[in-house]
């Protein structure tokens, strides 16, 4: 079937939207739309373009018998900056406190929506990192990892704190808890990842960083390296940070039980934002 120009690039975009950081040959547009690989390329242009000047992406075109096009995810600084700022105003909610100075999150983490934006956002700022898959701790940290996932174009693996046997045998470790500085248990399957692996941790809320430096060393484990750490929220009031280099959405600065408030501000996403 012939496809004329207009239909040629809504089928495209769509494919593009759809197939995020997958290298795709010309080649398999042009048999698809019966087109010539130039025609093909004049409608990539149309695309690429679109596709910047309204904040959603780029196109990355890779030269040579191997190469092909490769569609990058990004978000606009100003679509960014008002998201974090509507995130901020839904949890600073005084609705949201719960019994200890714990906030309440599984409306956000439940929202598709939200979550989608919030893996979008860090999908752009890890966009460019040879990622080969997410990681998180069950199980609030869950949909932010699958949200992730599905903009880098990757599988999910889940850290559990304790064993399923439908996950067969598994790699535990022992880590010591920020908060609390107890030693807790945290495993993997030794089927959901393999050696070397290159990946992103992804976790809803760090206090001093206990659980995501325990899933570090679990990945010493495995040989595989850490591209990044994203979190979408971050303690502020926190004596001794165990982890360094991470991205934050939100930070928490104040909770005022008594006085049922909380104030919070965005965190430090911006600072690596390119």
């Amino acid at each position: 079937m012939k496809f004329r120009r207009s239909g040629r690039l809504i089928d495209m975009t769509h494919y593009f939207l759809q197939h995020p950081r997958r290298l795709i040959p010309l080649t398999y547009f042009a048999d698809k739309y019966k087109s010539a690989k130039s025609s093909i390329s004049e409608d990539m242009v149309i695309v690429k373009q679109t596709f910047e000047q309204q904040g959603i992406g780029t196109l990355i075109t890779l030269p040579g018998a191997a190469g092909g096009v490769k569609f990058i995810p990004k978000t606009s600084k100003e679509e960014a900056k008002a998201f974090v700022d509507d995130l901020c105003e839904m949890i600073e909610s005084p609705e949201r406190l719960l019994p200890g100075g714990y906030l309440y999150l599984t409306d956000i983490l439940g929202n598709p929506k939200v979550v989608n934006k919030i893996g979008r956002l860090f999908a752009s700022t890890f966009a460019n990192r040879d990622i080969d898959v997410v990681m998180t701790v069950a199980t609030k940290g869950i949909p932010l990892a699958y949200a992730v996932a599905q903009y880098l174009n990757v599988p999910v693996v889940i850290v559990r704190k304790d064993s399923k046997v439908t996950e067969g045998s598994t790699v535990s470790i022992n880590y010591v808890s920020g908060s609390s500085k107890r030693i807790q248990t945290m495993l993997l399957a030794k089927r959901s990842l393999s050696i070397g692996s290159r990946v992103l941790i992804i976790d809803d809320f760090m206090k001093a960083g206990g659980t995501v430096n325990g899933m570090i060393s679990l990945l010493e484990e495995f040989q595989a390296t850490v591209e990044g750490i994203g979190v979408l929220v971050e303690s502020e009031d926190i004596e001794e940070r165990l982890v360094d280099e991470y991205i934050s959405l939100v930070k928490l600065c104040d909770v005022d039980i008594r006085g049922k408030q909380v104030r919070v501000t965005e965190g430090n996403y911006f600072q690596y934002y390119s």
